[in-house]
């Protein structure tokens, strides 16, 4: 079974709310809420994708200091195995703004199993109700 490194980041605003964004339609799991980010390029690090992803996903700019791992999923999915590390981020520059997505909200983390998720992004939930 393949192997897919994804890397998420879990921004946390001022009021500590964490934004999650909705998958596009067309794409696989359209219509599912998740934490920001992509798959990890061949020779790049988490860090660098996250710095890339953020920057096209969303039009912020986010240093590498800035991003502190926190935990991570594994998800066996039908075809492939997923493997996604969450990172922390609090600061950055610029207003995140859905380019990719569908929508993108500000959530309180306990408030966010209100939100359908894929199978893979759901057990991150705890860490970010602790850290929070």
């Amino acid at each position: 079974m393949r192997l897919l490194l994804v890397v998420a980041a879990a921004l946390v605003d001022a009021d500590g709310r964490v934004l999650i964004a909705q998958r596009p339609e067309g794409k696989q799991l359209a219509g599912l809420w998740e934490f920001p980010g992509g798959k990890v390029e061949p020779g790049e690090r988490p860090e660098e994708t996250l710095i890339r992803e953020l920057a096209e996903e969303l039009e912020i700019q986010v240093k590498e200091p800035c991003l502190a791992p926190l935990s991570f999923a594994s998800h066996r999915y039908e075809d492939f195995h997923l493997l996604m590390p969450l990172y922390v981020c609090r600061r950055w520059e610029g207003t995140p703004r859905a380019v990719e997505h569908q929508a993108i909200r500000w959530v309180v983390p306990s408030r966010l199993r209100d939100f359908p998720m894929p199978p893979a992004d759901e057990p991150l939930i705890p860490a970010l109700i602790d850290l929070v």
